[in-house]
C-alpha cells in the first residue's frame, strides 16, 4: 500500500471513527463508515483497492476500530482498565 494511501486510512479512521451511541449495532455502523471511507478515498485520489490490499475487508477493519474505541471508552468510565466484552470479538484485526 502506498504512503498516501496509509496515511488517509489512518487519519480517515482518527476523524471518523467513534464509539457509536447505544444501541450499538457494530456491524451497520463499520458498513456505514466502510463506504463512506470508500467514497472520501475516491475523492482524494485514492485508490481503494491499495487501502484494502493492505487491511483486506475495510468493514472488518472498522468493526475492529469501533471495538477498541468501545473499549476505551468503558476504561475510562469505569476507572479500573479493566477490558470489556464487544459484540463481535472474534472479528479483531490490527493495522
Amino acid at each position: 500500500m502506498s504512503d498516501s494511501a496509509i496515511e488517509f486510512l489512518q487519519d480517515w479512521i482518527h476523524e471518523n471513527v467513534h464509539v457509536p451511541p447505544p444501541p450499538i449495532r457494530l456491524e451497520k455502523e463499520a458498513e456505514i463508515l466502510a463506504r463512506e471511507c470508500k467514497e472520501e478515498a475516491a475523492d482524494a485520489g485514492v485508490p481503494i483497492e491499495d487501502i484494502e490490499e493492505e487491511v483486506g475487508d475495510l468493514k472488518d477493519l472498522l468493526v475492529a476500530k469501533l471495538e477498541d474505541a468501545a473499549e476505551d471508552e468503558a476504561r475510562q468510565l469505569n476507572g479500573h482498565g479493566q477490558k470489556i466484552s464487544t459484540l463481535a470479538a472474534g472479528q479483531r484485526r490490527a493495522v
